[in-house]
């Protein structure tokens, strides 16, 4: 729904897809129908994270060949995408289009990192105001629930900022009295092209959302906090007011006007689900995992 009314905010014409009662100014229960009927140019997948593959199919069956936005993570296992006609296929990592992310990732590339460790958390059960936790997907491993997949900005931003991964090793589960059966802490490292060193510490249980970033360069210590919306380089402290909705609608406009510098393509999108995979086998099997 958030997509929709920025979309309707954006100035299009826009018709949802559910299977629950909608407000909307045009609904459908399915996907055939709605490219049957509307005929639309550009569409969003924002079901479930275990139903992307198949919506993707059935939008490619049935016909569809303008541009499609896939919710993050791209599938809930494996990087196989369906065949398809597709104009253009992008992720939903909108938090590349994050002022503090984006600053971050200029003053980076002027320098040489040597590390740079990053942090993500949040209690599960502060997400969603007024919905139960335990009956959402983030808490069912088989929708696609889990910290690995739901907190995978991280592992998109990262791997983009950084010229991508070429090895990692990881540690993590379900470990906590959260009521679900999907993972809610992980650790990865990673060797980047750029970068020899590189973790992400992710969980489900902070009480304090917080996530924030650290490199150590050749040229001093860079600090990132997304949440609080600053950067702190060289003794300067910036400042970034952001809403929720505007990395968003920053990533609607890119689409819409065709600038994919900072989208997350198809392939980027696939290469976050194999590092998902690696991530996975290496916490299983206590190993490094090449890419």
């Amino acid at each position: 729904m958030r997509h929709a009314r920025l979309l309707v905010d954006l100035g299009l014409e826009v018709a949802v897809v559910s299977r629950r009662s909608v407000k909307a100014r045009k609904a459908y229960r399915t996907i055939p129908d709605a490219v049957a009927d509307w005929a639309p140019d550009y569409v969003v997948v924002a079901s479930r994270t275990n139903e992307h593959r198949q919506d993707m199919a059935v939008l490619a069956a049935n016909g569809f060949r303008g541009t499609v936005l896939m919710e993050k993570p791209l599938f809930d296992q494996g990087d196989h995408a369906p065949e398809h006609a597709f104009k253009r296929v992008f992720v939903g990592y909108n938090l590349r289009f994050h002022p503090v992310v984006r600053r971050f990732k200029e003053i980076l590339d002027g320098t040489t990192p040597y590390a740079v460790h990053a942090y993500v958390g949040q209690s599960l059960s502060d997400w969603r105001s007024g919905s139960d936790y335990r009956k959402g997907y983030s808490a069912a491993k088989s929708q696609g629930g889990g910290v690995l997949r739901d907190l995978s900005h991280e592992l998109d931003f990262l791997n983009w900022i950084l010229g991508g991964w070429k090895c990692l090793t990881a540690s993590g589960g379900k470990f906590s009295q959260l009521e679900i059966d999907s993972d809610d802490v992980f650790s990865v490292l990673f060797e980047a092209r750029r970068c020899p060193v590189v973790t992400v510490q992710m969980n489900y249980l902070d009480g304090v959302f917080h996530r924030q970033l650290v490199a150590l360069t050749d040229k001093g210590s860079l600090r990132a906090d997304i949440a609080r919306g600053t950067i702190e380089f060289r003794e300067t402290t910036e400042h970034f007011n952001m809403t929720r909705d505007d990395t968003y609608i920053a990533e609607h406009e890119a689409v819409l006007s065709g600038d994919t510098d900072t989208l997350c393509s198809l392939e980027e999108g696939r290469d976050v689900m194999r590092m998902i995979a690696a991530a996975e086998t290496a916490a299983r099997e206590h190993t490094w995992v090449a890419h």
